[in-house]
């Protein structure tokens, strides 16, 4: 069941890699004595630079006191490649933002999606993206370039001013044609409430089994809304609950449901974490008004156990 939301906020950060890279830095000041410590591209001392190496990273500062050339080492040097799809279905505009719910789960999503994009710039992986509603809206592969990251950025900014209609969404559709477009080995994260026609649920659980079998690192994050779509906490006054993609309604009173809703929705999550635990994905029940953490050490387990 999708509940209705009265309207959609438009979001206008202005800068988004700004906001990301402040998450970042939080996050990293909270986890320095961790296992994580050394996951950033961190400078690590000078060499001198050899005739005919890049001239990417000469320190050109020392240049100026020194007069001679050098380059800046870096640790954790890698060359992955990373997919991120975002599920930009209606339901994904729910909750409306107010002063008690500070994102919806595509405002989450979006900022999720940039915060992990600044720790792979620093370490200098490629990066790509897709994004679908009722039909693939936007998608290009994975490359590591300045350009590349700011026209990813630039299209995530986007994401938060999307008025979104009534669409019905089938996930698994898109999943397939993303799976055959990705030809080269990458982690993909998956930011996507996963709110399907219980019929085709199962064509959803093939399709993520379609990305592992061509041998990507699939990380799902199932963004919820805990409070009412999870624990569906609502006071007991009638309600009218509008499914946001076909715009058919029903009205009742909460407590009248809430029982047989939670053993429906408890039923469908655990089935959903089985298949993903037997496809060898990692998924992460994420709810959107608990901050960021969870997702950032969830990717950072991840990106260590690439091999």
């Amino acid at each position: 069941m999708k509940s209705k939301t009265n309207s959609f906020p438009v979001y206008n950060f202005g800068n988004l890699p700004l906001l990301a890279n402040q998450i970042v830095e939080g996050f990293i000041s909270g986890i320095h004595k961790s296992p994580f410590h050394g996951f950033s591209a961190e400078f690590a001392e000078h060499k001198i630079y050899n005739t005919g190496e890049s001239t990417k990273h000469i320190d050109w500062k020392l240049f100026a006191k020194t007069d001679k050339l050098y380059t800046k080492r870096f640790e954790e040097e890698t060359n992955m490649r990373c997919h991120f799809i975002i599920d930009s279905s209606s339901s994904m505009f729910y909750p409306e933002v107010s002063a008690k719910n500070q994102y919806n789960k595509m405002g989450f999503s979006v900022i999720a999606t940039a915060a992990i994009m600044q720790i792979l710039k620093k370490q200098r992986d490629a990066v790509g993206l897709s994004v679908y509603n009722e039909k693939i809206d936007f998608t290009c592969n994975e490359k590591g370039s300045e350009r590349h990251f700011n026209m990813i950025f630039n299209e995530l900014e986007k994401l938060f001013q999307l008025q979104p209609k009534s669409k019905k969404t089938e996930t698994y559709t898109f999943l397939h044609q993303i799976a055959e477009q990705l030809k080269r080995r990458s982690m993909v994260i998956l930011f996507s409430d996963m709110l399907q026609n219980p019929d085709a649920q199962n064509d959803v659980f093939e399709a993520l089994r379609h990305l592992k079998y061509n041998k990507h690192q699939i990380v799902l994050f199932h963004v919820i809304d805990k409070e009412h779509e999870l624990d569906f906490n609502f006071d007991n006054q009638p309600k009218k609950f509008v499914d946001v993609e076909t715009g058919e309604y029903v009205q009742l009173f909460a407590d009248q449901v809430k029982e047989d809703y939670h053993e429906a929705v408890d039923t469908y999550f655990k089935k959903l974490q089985l298949k993903c635990a037997q496809y060898q994905i990692n998924y992460q029940q994420i709810d959107v008004q608990q901050g960021f953490d969870k997702v950032l050490r969830s990717f950072l387990a991840e990106k260590m156990a690439v091999k």
